[in-house]
């Protein structure tokens, strides 16, 4: 039998790890055939909760869950860990002014860097979902200096899941035939959904969704607008926060990273910029990647119109302005 591997999930007692650490005992995101032992972090306020949590795991009867660790302690938490789902975060809170924000989540992505840095896989595959995802990944990676940066990576799938369902739905097709939509930028109200490498399978062959669709101001306006506040959306309708849709985004964004893409196919993930397309370096920016062998690659070479070059710049800059508001509270600690 194939050995066991060792994935820890943070915020394990919420609303998204409820969701999410069933699917991943499923066998829906290393494979049917890979046994695991779960860790699951929160703290401890919600140990009584991460026990139900624990209880809940075992009356599954789920066959390629070996072991369930629960625990507030974060050197048990990252031990010999190959894969890492942080999803607890400091969310931010009515009157929380960014930098508040940004300074709660230092304090938790220091601490988890630190143990991760200490006590992980070298190999360990990081995924954070807690917001500020992009710069939360930031911190984390910079308190990990022994684990390569290229091993962190932040949570964009679920609004580029949101964007392929709208182009869908706007052209009448099934969730599978369109692909390569594309979020760039932080995951926030200034990323931009882009549907312009995107393709539909429509009359038995792949074409252009713009040509197909040939609605610009649609594309540019609504479509953009939809996806950037479905977010704000969700909680409005279902007063809390969307929970089911991130932990599926979760488990799709780690499943294509370790099992890899379909030839001619990209996702979307938050990764260290190396300056492609004029975006800003040493932020953790959201770009088209294929992935191959664990290892992913920025898609080079897509053309950038005007429209999209002015929404890069935007995103670009406030992750830039993150990333530094974000270094001077790592120098006051």
């Amino acid at each position: 039998m194939t050995e066991a591997i060792r994935v820890v999930v943070t915020g394990a007692a919420g609303q998204i790890a409820y969701s999410l650490l069933y699917m991943i005992a499923r066998g829906e995101v290393f494979g049917k055939d890979q046994p695991l032992i779960l860790h699951l972090l929160d703290i401890p306020p919600m140990a009584g909760v991460l026990e139900g949590v624990v209880m809940e795991l075992a009356d599954c009867a789920l066959p390629l869950l070996q072991e369930v660790i629960p625990t507030t302690d974060p050197k048990v938490a990252f031990k010999d860990v190959s894969a890492a789902f942080l999803v607890g975060a400091m969310p931010r809170k009515e009157g929380m002014e960014r930098k508040d924000l940004l300074s709660a989540n230092v304090k938790i992505f220091k601490v988890q860097g630190q143990a991760l840095n200490e006590f992980a896989k070298k190999d360990v595959k990081v995924l954070v979902v807690g917001n500020p995802a992009n710069t939360n990944a930031l911190v984390c990676a910079n308190y990990a200096p022994s684990i390569p940066k290229e091993n962190f990576s932040a949570m964009t799938r679920l609004d580029q899941n949101r964007a392929t369902s709208q182009i869908a739905a706007k052209l009448g097709v099934p969730i599978a035939a369109v692909s390569n939509i594309i979020i760039w930028g932080n995951h926030s109200s200034t990323q931009y959904p882009d549907a312009g490498q995107g393709k539909v399978f429509i009359n038995d062959v792949w074409k252009s969704v713009t040509e197909v669709l040939n609605d610009t101001s649609f594309l540019q306006g609504p479509f953009i607008d939809i996806v950037q506040k479905r977010g704000a959306a969700v909680i409005a309708s279902r007063k809390m926060s969307s929970a089911m849709s991130a932990a599926k985004s979760a488990c799709d964004h780690m499943h294509d990273w370790w099992n890899g893409t379909a030839p001619g196919k990209f996702v979307s993930m938050g990764v260290f910029s190396d300056g492609s397309y004029g975006t800003p370096k040493d932020v953790v920016f959201s770009f088209p990647v294929e992935i191959k062998n664990k290892q992913w690659k920025i898609v080079q070479g897509l053309t950038i119109d005007g429209f999209s070059k002015s929404k890069l710049d935007i995103t670009g800059n406030e992750l830039r302005e993150e990333r530094d508001e974000a270094l001077s509270v790592l120098e006051s600690n």
